[in-house]
């Protein structure tokens, strides 16, 4: 396993939303293809940027963070440049995988790098 780790609250926020992530990817990809020039509606990017949110959340500790922006709601982007930047938090995620899950040569299997909790401290009376 790698020294790195993350904690238990990102790795269940990034099984949650990867998934999310790689369907609305494919989505907007699609999207693009047939109108690039189309602009999105203020429901989807409320859609996008709440899902957007929670991957900033799992990505929090990572350098790559201040390259990965919420769409602005008020100027609504064309497809293309969501599939844009939708690219930059999948490249993203997949680096926190890289970063976090591997082989444990001690246990023989595959997992998240997790750290470990926080002792709870006894108080002496």
């Amino acid at each position: 396993m790698k020294n790195r780790t993350a904690s238990q609250n990102q790795v269940d926020l990034y099984e949650t939303t990867n998934p999310l992530l790689e369907a609305m990817y494919r989505e907007m990809q699609e999207l693009s293809k047939k109108k690039p020039e189309a602009t999105l509606s203020s429901a989807k990017v409320k859609l996008l940027n709440r899902l957007l949110e929670d991957l900033r959340l799992v990505l929090a500790n990572e350098s790559g963070l201040k390259y990965l922006d919420l769409i602005d709601d008020e100027a609504l982007p064309q497809y293309s440049d969501v599939v844009l930047m939708l690219s930059q938090y999948d490249a993203a995620m997949k680096s926190f995988f890289q970063l976090y899950y591997g082989y444990d040569s001690l246990k023989q299997t595959h997992g998240w790098a997790i750290e470990k909790p926080l002792p709870k401290k006894t108080l002496k009376r």
